[in-house]
């Protein structure tokens, strides 16, 4: 599998911003040569000889280079990026940096020999041992030591998602991350999150306001993709003082394609599965007081039977309906959903729009509605991720950021 970085490097993908703490680094330092036999460099005189003295033993001269570890040998606090190795006067020929559990951290030393930096931030609360090597231009080598410790910060961000690890998804599916709070460190934060996809797909992330970031590829995916996304944020200053919560990694699957086409002028509902239509069902959409959006929609949370009032809904008045919905798979965080509808009469389906700006499918009365109806049969062969586009609707056009419907924003401006 390929790795992505996540946006313009967001974006994750992003520049990183973090505080630095005002750190120095080790000093290089040679052994001493040990002096020759008989100390002071001077021989003995020879027995029975006239005393005569010899030329005293060369002393090899300490490295000119000088190794510089920030932070410096003794550093309590270090901010997390603040992890640097350089030489000056030589050129360095091995780093070694481990934690406090012996793991090391990886990185490289720079094509001229004169830094090295780590792969990722270090962690936030933990100890590190680093050991750096160089030679100057003579061959004589010097090494330095530092050992300090990383920030335990104040406060922390959550970073929510909504993918759960082993699952299958559908190919509209949108990864979005809430991050409870305003996040000012925007470019960071996405450069810390990665995703590998089997077949080599790109993603791109979109901020929807300051707390959430949605990540999605140009194109829906491709089914059978396997994708597993790496969350990194420990080490990420989100906002000023405050870092993330979590390192994690989360796989899961694309599933088949399903894509389903709603035709509010028409009152049906086409399910194409892996490009070939396979059924047209009959729906009753939004009515003229409240239409269903038009665009493209994605299946963002499987409820089951989902208790729905019109006190819920903007500009409803309470008491207006209190029921209990079944097979309601959610489209939108403002309430629209495509779902069951036992209360209304056969006739209605494929002949009148009647809803509150849902889409319902017959079902069979009771709360959880029946097993062998279009709704039922429609909610069992649903995957979250699945795509509904609504078209010939007097509504509005849905926004990106009204559920998982960021497939309505042109990739340039994504």
């Amino acid at each position: 599998m390929r790795s992505i970085r996540v946006g313009a490097a967001l974006a994750v993908g992003g520049t990183l911003l973090l505080a630095t703490t005002a750190c120095g680094g080790g000093t290089g330092h040679s052994a001493d040569a040990k002096p020759a036999a008989g100390g002071g460099g001077q021989s003995a005189p020879a027995q029975g000889g006239s005393g005569g003295s010899s030329a005293p033993a060369a002393s090899p001269s300490a490295s000119a280079a000088v190794v510089d570890i920030e932070p410096k040998d003794g550093t309590q606090g270090a901010a997390p990026n603040a992890l640097k190795v350089g030489v000056n006067d030589g050129k360095l020929t091995q780093v070694s940096v481990t934690d406090k559990n012996g793991t090391t951290v990886q990185g490289s030393i720079s094509a001229d020999g004169t830094s090295w930096v780590p792969a990722g931030g270090l962690s936030v609360a933990d100890s590190y041992q680093v050991k750096a090597q160089a030679t100057d231009a003579k061959g004589v080598s010097t090494t330095a030591t530092s050992a300090f410790t990383t920030l335990t910060p104040n406060k922390t961000s959550r970073s929510q998602d909504n993918v759960v690890t082993g699952s299958t998804y559908g190919v509209g599916m949108i990864v979005s991350f809430d991050f409870g709070m305003s996040v000012q460190n925007k470019q960071a934060v996405q450069s810390g999150i990665t995703f590998d996809a089997s077949d080599g797909t790109q993603v791109k992330g979109h901020w929807m306001g300051s707390q959430r970031l949605d990540i999605r590829p140009q194109n829906f995916w491709k089914p059978g993709t396997k994708v597993t996304v790496h969350v990194r944020l420990k080490s990420v200053e989100v906002a000023p003082g405050v870092y993330g919560n979590s390192d994690r990694d989360e796989s899961f699957t694309i599933g088949r394609s399903q894509i389903s086409t709603v035709d509010a002028g028409a009152h049906t509902m086409t399910v194409q599965t892996d490009g070939q239509p396979n059924q047209t069902i009959p729906i009753s959409s939004g009515s003229d007081e409240h239409p269903t959006y038009n665009g493209t929609m994605v299946i963002e949370a499987k409820e089951g039977t989902a208790h729905m009032t019109s006190a819920s809904v903007p500009g409803l008045k309470p008491g207006e309906y209190d029921l209990e919905v079944p097979h309601s798979m959610r489209l939108t965080d403002s309430g629209t959903y495509v779902h069951g509808n036992n209360w209304s009469s056969h006739g209605t389906f494929g002949t009148a729009n009647v809803s509150h700006g849902c889409v319902g499918l017959e079902d069979a009365p009771g709360d959880q509605g029946g097993t062998d109806t279009p709704a039922a049969k429609f909610y069992a062969a649903s995957l979250v991720g699945d795509v509904v586009k609504v078209v010939n609707s007097k509504g509005a056009q849905v926004a990106p950021d009204n559920g998982l419907s960021g497939w309505n924003m042109d990739w340039s401006t994504w």
